[in-house]
């Protein structure tokens, strides 16, 4: 393994995941789930995508660009549906924190799901391919860019914390839906725009 090739990789797929859709989805759980039970799914969804980037290199490249952008626009849409639609199951902040808390297993499968889904065809995931096809050291990529999207995971988990004890939960759910309808919309016009 090459540490300058993986600090490189760290360092590009850091910037590149920092405003990334799968950062938000990665706060919007750690707003509703414990930590703990949040980052070993997340991480595990992440660790699958980073292999499958490493492993396809090229071949994500070679997608065409207008069916991978309307792809993308429509999840950021239908995630943020979802995210209002989860908000609405829960009237009230108190009402939600009062329902028992769901096992490690339902949120660490419910985290993989949201984050493995999410990562498909994702920027973090094309630059990670792309990396591994210019440096030929799939190790080096593999870890450099694997420890960024733990790292970007870990600082949004944690940061959703101390986010709800500024703001109700309701305010931070409706902000997430609104960025992510945001992205939904720009990537679609930009897809269309061609």
């Amino acid at each position: 393994m090459n540490p300058g090739i993986a600090a490189v990789c760290f360092g590009i797929v850091f910037a590149a995941e920092l405003p990334d859709k799968t950062a938000l989805a990665s706060l919007v759980l750690g707003t509703r789930y414990r930590p703990s039970y949040v980052f070993p799914g997340v991480a595990l969804a992440f660790a699958v995508h980073a292999c499958l980037a490493v492993a396809v290199g090229s071949l994500l490249t070679l997608l065409p660009r207008l069916p991978r952008e309307i792809i993308a626009g429509v999840v950021f849409l239908v995630g943020a549906a979802l995210v209002l639609r989860h908000a609405s199951t829960h009237a009230e902040d108190e009402a939600a924190r009062t329902q028992p808390r769901p096992s490690f297993w339902k949120v660490n499968a419910a985290s993989f799901a949201v984050i493995f889904i999410a990562e498909f065809g994702d920027l973090t995931q094309i630059v990670t391919a792309n990396l591994a096809v210019k440096y030929h050291a799939p190790g080096s990529v593999l870890a450099g860019s694997l420890l960024a999207l733990w790292a970007v995971a870990a600082l949004a988990i944690l940061g959703a914390q101390g986010l709800v004890r500024l703001l109700p939960l309701r305010v931070v759910t409706r902000i997430a839906a609104a960025v992510l309808a945001a992205a939904g919309v720009v990537t679609l016009a930009t897809a269309l725009a061609g």
